[in-house]
């Protein structure tokens, strides 16, 4: 319990490791990119320094080839607390590298997000902002009649509790999002220190759906 609480106060609320724009998610990515609307469907499980709990989420994405921008909301339940925080964020994606005749993409992200208040007993975990700033490289592997970009990305990332002083950490996470036409599915791990030897760990997986297929991808 006590060491839940210490991640949930140093590291904030708010997504991708228990930390980032949604919480109890990972810091999804797509360096490849693409056009078009994607719709994402997210569930989040973080490790016993995570907070432990299942999270919920939904994001919105919109594509303009080299860049895309993406918003969101989620809802998640630490197990060391009766009532969940609901987070919203958002996150742009620019890629630098890659495209069609391409296999590597590399892209920058720079994203940020709010966490609700929430409470366990006497203890308050107050409103928290996130903020990330990273790179992700993915390759595009060639398999017929399914699309499959294994990634990892990189990021900084930056908790500021209200009335309190921020931490930065860095954060790591290493994912895959694979497409079958205009259906496709996504799978993350994130992985985050918060020093102490409490290192923030969630697994994310989710589906998603395109309203328009990509193009140039």
């Amino acid at each position: 319990m006590k060491r839940i609480l210490t991640v949930l106060a140093v590291a904030a609320v708010a997504a991708t490791p228990a930390a980032a724009q949604w919480a109890g998610m990972p810091v999804w990515n797509n360096p490849k990119g693409g056009t078009g609307i994607t719709v994402s469907g997210d569930l989040g499980v973080p490790n016993e320094d995570g907070g432990k709990g299942t999270a919920f989420g939904a994001r919105g994405t919109l594509g303009l080839a080299n860049l895309s921008i993406t918003a969101g909301l989620a809802s998640w339940k630490p197990d060391a607390f009766n009532e969940s925080t609901t987070s919203f964020g958002a996150i742009a994606g620019f890629r630098v590298i890659g495209g069609s005749l391409i296999p590597v993409a590399l892209n920058l992200q720079l994203g940020a997000g709010t966490a609700g208040e929430i409470t366990s007993g006497t203890t308050t975990v107050p409103k928290m902002t996130n903020i990330i700033a990273g790179a992700g490289v993915s390759v595009n592997v060639p398999t017929p009649g399914i699309n499959i970009e294994p990634y990892l990305s990189i990021t900084n990332r930056w908790h500021k509790p209200t009335g309190g002083s921020s931490v930065s950490n860095i954060g790591w996470v290493l994912g895959a999002n694979v497409g079958l036409g205009m259906l496709g599915f996504h799978v993350a791990y994130d992985s985050e220190s918060y020093g102490g030897g409490v290192t923030s760990g969630i697994l994310g997986i989710g589906a998603h759906f395109q309203l328009k297929a990509p193009i140039g991808m």
